[in-house]
């Protein structure tokens, strides 16, 4: 059977979920994998419920995470995560917004990258991957910042030994 990562990014709408999904399926794409990604928005434009499956692997066959097989559950909003725990695999980690200390990020509307980056703890995918997918996926006048929050969140996952 071929390697296939399991990854759901879920929160509210505003956070970022869909271009967090696009800068994490952008990484695994320049880390050459095959590469199929899926979102529901539902009422995102008003703050409703958002989540983005990012599957990866040898060869992807469909876009979405069947419920339980998540192997990473990626939570940007503390209500989003009872709701969407069912999709994540009995051994799965789940990562929260708990991870990042509350005024560690120059800016809130970065929380997504920093959050990127906590999952970068936990995935096998190169730095420079994800420093080029967020590159390419945001405006230049943010990739210094976001690389801060990246790093930021990086460095929270490790120490808090999430997936470990």
């Amino acid at each position: 059977m071929a390697f296939v990562k399991n990854i759901v990014i879920a929160g509210l709408g505003g956070q970022g979920i869909v271009k967090a999904s696009d800068i994490l399926a952008d990484a695994a794409l320049r880390a050459g994998f095959d590469v199929k990604k899926s979102e529901l928005h539902g009422m995102s434009q008003r703050g409703g419920s958002v989540t983005s499956d990012v599957r990866y692997g040898e060869r992807v066959l469909s876009p979405m995470v069947p419920p339980g097989e998540a192997d990473v559950l990626l939570v940007l909003e503390e209500t989003q995560v009872a709701i969407n725990r069912p999709l994540l695999a009995a051994d799965g980690v789940l990562i929260g917004p708990d991870i990042i200390a509350p005024g560690a990020l120059r800016n809130r509307k970065s929380l997504n990258v920093a959050m990127l980056g906590a999952l970068s703890a936990v995935l096998e995918l190169p730095e420079t991957a994800w420093v080029q997918a967020i590159h390419a996926n945001l405006a230049e006048k943010l990739h210094a910042l976001n690389e801060q929050s990246f790093a930021l969140g990086r460095d929270a996952a490790v120490k808090g030994a999430v997936g470990q």
